[in-house]
């Protein structure tokens, strides 16, 4: 009896420590990788559906997880609105997630990645595969950081719209901007310009063009078949036979030569040319020194001609007064070296 007891004893024991073995396994299961880590939990506030987000859904930068989603809520519910007032951004969704800073290699500065538009953003693995949320760095500019109007509880990574959210909305204004086209005063415009294209080509200034390109062709065509070409062509032949034959001819020939000559002739006397100037030249300064010698020759019998001239016009001029004057009048004085001899 005391040794059943002990074998009952022994395997009730080793079913407890089976029991507690299987449970920590367990433990060790779920909790792989999650336990001994550097984590610093984020939140970030979503506009659109989160469908298909769960806790514990993975976090990725560029594929690589980092983390994952602990706690998804509304944001009316973490922050209270307040009384009275209406505001779009007390209806977005509100996402903590916890990230591993263990995984990098620097003590990550998340303030400054968001300057420089560190995003998040839901994605999925696929069209319809499981989502997950998405870390990157997109144009800091063209998705610029929101301030909420509560305190937050942890540091924000601000979200943006994922790219599926963005196509929608893309397609949203399209077809809305589509719906607001006047469309039958398009069509209306259309059949109108249809009405008056067609009249153009049946009566107006495109069939008269039609007509009279159709006339000119036809006249062309006349033309055409009016030319002898094959006698024009027999023509044009014997004149450029002719023309090659002059042109080879000994007057052609004799003309050329002819030309030439006068022109080495020509040559020649351009370089004798230099030489006649220098000549010519020559001779203007001979002559210029010949004249000069002469006008200093000329300068005093001019001079006594002039004095002669003008004694005579006195005489003449004393005579016509006076006639007798040259007869009775006494003898002029002799001249002062007369004196000096006597």
């Amino acid at each position: 009896m005391a040794v059943s007891s002990r074998g009952l004893y022994l395997r009730v024991g080793i079913l407890i420590l089976v029991g507690l073995g299987v449970g920590v396994g367990f433990v060790l299961f779920f909790t792989a990788g999650k336990l001994g880590r550097n984590t610093q939990t984020f939140e970030t506030y979503i506009r659109e559906s989160v469908q298909g987000l769960s806790v514990g859904t993975a976090v990725r930068f560029r594929g690589v997880q980092l983390g994952e989603v602990r706690e998804i809520n509304l944001v009316a519910a973490e922050y209270a609105p307040p009384p009275g007032a209406f505001s779009s951004a007390y209806q977005r969704v509100i996402v903590r997630f916890a990230l591993d800073l263990s995984r990098l290699r620097e003590q990550a500065d998340v303030e400054r990645a968001v300057e420089f538009g560190l995003r998040a953003r839901l994605a999925s693995t696929g069209i319809t595969g499981v989502g997950y949320l998405e870390l990157d760095f997109v144009d800091a500019e063209r998705f610029p950081v929101e301030e909420p109007p509560w305190q937050p509880s942890y540091p924000v990574i601000p979200a943006i719209a994922s790219t599926i959210s963005q196509v929608t909305t893309v397609a949203e204004q399209l077809a809305q901007r589509i719906s607001n086209l006047p469309i039958e005063a398009i069509l209306a415009d259309m059949a109108g310009l249809l009405t008056d294209l067609r009249r153009q080509v049946n009566d107006g200034e495109v069939a008269q063009a039609s007509r009279a390109a159709r006339e000119t062709l036809q006249t062309l065509q006349r033309t055409v078949s009016e030319l002898n070409l094959p006698a024009l062509s027999t023509e044009l032949r014997g004149t450029v036979a002719d023309a090659r034959a002059l042109i080879n001819g000994r007057e052609v020939r004799g003309t050329v030569q002819n030309a030439n000559r006068a022109l080495e002739q020509i040559q020649q006397g351009m370089q004798r040319l230099p030489a006649a100037v220098a000549q010519v030249e020559t001779a203007a300064r001979a002559i210029n020194n010949l004249v000069g010698d002469v006008n200093v020759d000329l300068t005093p019998t001019l001079r006594d001609l002039r004095a002669t001239s003008g004694n005579l016009r006195d005489t003449t001029e004393m005579l016509r007064r006076s006639p007798g004057a040259a007869v009775l009048a006494p003898p002029p004085p002799p001249p002062a070296w007369t004196r000096e001899r006597r």
